[in-house]
């Protein structure tokens, strides 16, 4: 009988450790490579893919560099994420990267390594530091009321591909 007892209690046991490890892993959310920058645009997963597909398909690289406890990132994120022309025009005319770690090519880089950043790349795969934000400390960076200097950021990135071709 107490064998009986204890072998019921380890099914207990197993099922119910089971079961909130199933529950534990429905509430959390799913991961995409947008990290809530913009669900709708394909994202790349590193530099390197995003370097490939810049120089394949005549689009220029987009490059946000930013960190998920940076509360300047997380207000930047939120006003990119819910504006309608930067997400249809990254989505359309941009190979998107973001990235939470620093790459080993030092010209995304060109003032120093801060968050958040913001940098383009051209299909010739220069890194375009002559497009910059309106900070004279941090060129690349951008916050949430520059989101009208980034869209013609952007706006001029894609511009100077043109006048390139």
């Amino acid at each position: 009988m107490s064998h009986s007892a204890l072998v019921l209690c380890l099914l207990f046991i197993t099922i119910s450790s089971n079961l909130a490890i199933a529950i534990k892993k429905e509430k959390r959310p799913p991961q995409t490579l947008s990290r809530g920058w913009g669900d709708d645009i394909t994202w790349v997963q590193t530099y390197e893919e995003g370097l490939f597909h810049t120089q394949k398909s005549n689009k220029p690289l987009m490059v946000i560099h930013h960190l998920e406890d940076c509360q300047y990132c997380q207000a930047l994120k939120k006003v990119f994420a819910q504006n309608k022309e930067i997400q249809e025009m990254a989505q359309n005319n941009f190979i998107m990267l973001n990235l939470m770690h620093e790459t080993t090519d030092k010209n995304l880089s060109p003032d120093g390594q801060y968050v958040p950043r913001i940098m383009f790349v051209d299909p010739s795969l220069t890194v375009r530091a002559d497009i910059t934000g309106r900070y004279s400390n941090r060129l690349y960076t951008y916050e949430p009321q520059d989101l009208p200097l980034l869209l013609d950021n952007m706006k001029k990135a894609l511009k100077l591909l043109k006048t390139e071709l």
